[in-house]
């Protein structure tokens, strides 16, 4: 069993719902990395995803987009992303899960990706861009290397589409929340409860809803539908807002409380 379906497993057995902090990797430079990932554990983070800077972030709001522009003109690649968190991932007790576009694994072939991500001590990814139907190698060579595969769902999606992102899926099924781009809201659909309900009938894994949570009380709510709560820009904003990082240490305590 893989990191990511493992640490699920483990807070099922304890009732507890995942917090998932979403950070860019990068932002606001790569020294801070090891000290974002400590802070975010220290305040309640069950996994952790970070996303590999990229000019054209098709699932990102601009919040997360300026994030990537700062880390890629502060220099921040792959390699050098990956490099800052093998000596960290070792260390921490929470999954890491790599958040990138498929051009990544396209520029150096899936086989080379994915032995660069397990060397780095990632556990998981999430490929926004990327179809279960055309990861027919990456699923195989993921599954020898023990990464999980996190595939998306969105409010449009068919019931035959979800269940072929369930199927495909080894870690949890990522449930977009909303019609758009990430980003904070002031309010969730309506419709959220029926569609995540609909996606647990559905999925034979975890469920993870993210995309504008952004409040405690939001992700509260969302904790009673689904196993895993993902927070990105209200946490990237806090960081942009308060580089020493109290700031996101506070909001990710209080997501962890309220899941």
């Amino acid at each position: 069993m893989n990191g990511v379906a493992l640490r699920f497993q483990e807070l099922q057995k304890t009732g507890r719902k995942a917090f998932i902090p979403y950070i860019v990797g990068g932002d606001p430079d790569l020294p801070s990395l090891p000290r974002v990932l400590a802070t975010l554990v220290e305040n309640g983070a069950d996994l952790i995803e970070i996303g590999v800077p990229f000019s054209d972030p098709l699932a990102d709001g601009p919040v997360i987009q300026a994030a990537s522009v700062r880390a890629r003109q502060a220099g921040c690649t792959l390699t050098k992303l990956l490099a800052t968190i093998k000596p960290v991932a070792v260390r921490l007790p929470v999954p890491l899960i790599l958040m990138v576009y498929y051009n990544q694994l396209y520029l150096r072939g899936t086989p080379r990706f994915l032995e660069e991500v397990k060397a780095a001590g990632v556990s998981g990814l999430i490929i926004p861009d990327l179809p279960p139907e055309a990861a027919v190698e990456l699923q195989e060579l993921a599954a020898k290397l023990g990464i999980a595969l996190n595939f998306l769902v969105a409010p449009t999606s068919k019931e035959a589409r979800i269940k072929m992102a369930a199927a495909a899926s080894t870690g949890f099924l990522y449930t977009v929340s909303v019609k758009g781009v990430t980003g904070t809201r002031t309010s969730l659909p309506p419709e959220l409860p029926a569609f995540v309900r609909r996606v647990k009938d559905i999925s034979p894994r975890p469920v993870a809803v993210g995309f504008g949570i952004a409040t405690p009380e939001q992700a509260r709510m969302v904790a009673t539908l689904a196993d895993g709560v993902i927070v990105g820009s209200a946490l990237v904003q806090a960081i942009t807002e308060d580089p020493e990082l109290k700031k996101m240490a506070l909001l990710a305590r209080a997501l962890r409380e309220a899941i």
